[in-house]
């Protein structure tokens, strides 16, 4: 009898003009999986989302550099629309993303595939705001992260505490008839996948994790807001497409 094949693992980096931490970003998310992630099969992708520096170059030479580094180029920004494209062009068995500064500790992340690859779970997600969390970030981003979860409880009596966190992990058959239900193609994405994830009956996991703001970040808070605003009452007052579908078996 041939041993079973290791499990599949896809990691995306979205990047939109991160030239100044990418190399030492990949670096750092190379050793770690090497080290504590070596019973699965995994590889990076690196996305970028019209970069107008040099992070493309950057990201093409890493590619050439590591034989278990992708590159996938597009030429419109959208964190939502580079996670589409990585993940449903992708065939490993768990799909997962994380923010390019690295600000989830990295301690946390063989925690949320293997909710996925072995406790079967269908999403599984970083939280800082559940018990348990350790998040070093400014009192106005804390406060607004609260009330936007907040709200998002409110309109669709969701049980997931923090839908925003740039650290999740999905199955590839989760993955597949759940993006494409996706409408949003920016921030909101995340939101709208765990919104319609749990309301179709998929299992989401959270785990609490160990969060450091990146002074650096790319999030517009404001216009972030009106899109995160608009998508809510879209879904609110629009509906939630497709049948439920019934809980994986685990």
């Amino acid at each position: 009898m041939e041993p079973e094949a290791p499990t599949s693992l896809n990691v995306v980096i979205p990047v939109y003009n991160e030239e100044h931490v990418l190399a030492a970003s990949l670096a750092t998310l190379r050793d770690f999986l090497q080290q504590n992630l070596a019973g699965f099969a995994w590889h990076v992708t690196i996305a970028d989302n019209a970069s107008t520096d040099g992070t493309l170059r950057l990201a093409e030479e890493l590619g050439r550099a590591y034989a278990d580094v992708r590159v996938i180029h597009l030429p419109e920004k959208g964190r939502g629309r580079a996670l589409r494209r990585a993940w449903l062009a992708d065939g490993a068995d768990v799909q997962s993303y994380m923010d390019v500064d690295l600000s989830t500790d990295l301690r946390y992340f063989p925690a949320l595939v293997d909710a996925i690859a072995r406790d079967r779970w269908d999403v599984a997600i970083g939280s800082r705001l559940m018990r348990g969390a350790h998040t070093t970030r400014s009192f106005k981003r804390e406060l607004i992260s609260r009330c936007y979860n907040l709200l998002i409880k409110v309109l669709f009596f969701t049980r997931f505490s923090d839908a925003q966190c740039g650290f999740k992990a999905i199955s590839r058959e989760a993955a597949r008839e759940l993006v494409p239900r996706v409408k949003n193609q920016k921030w909101f994405f995340d939101t709208e996948l765990l919104i319609l994830a749990e309301k179709k009956g998929y299992s989401v996991k959270e785990i609490p994790v160990a969060w450091s703001e990146d002074p650096d970040t790319r999030v517009k808070i404001g216009s972030t807001a009106v899109e995160d605003i608009a998508g809510l009452l879209r879904l609110r007052f629009g509906g939630l497409p497709g049948p439920r579908r019934p809980r994986r078996s685990r």
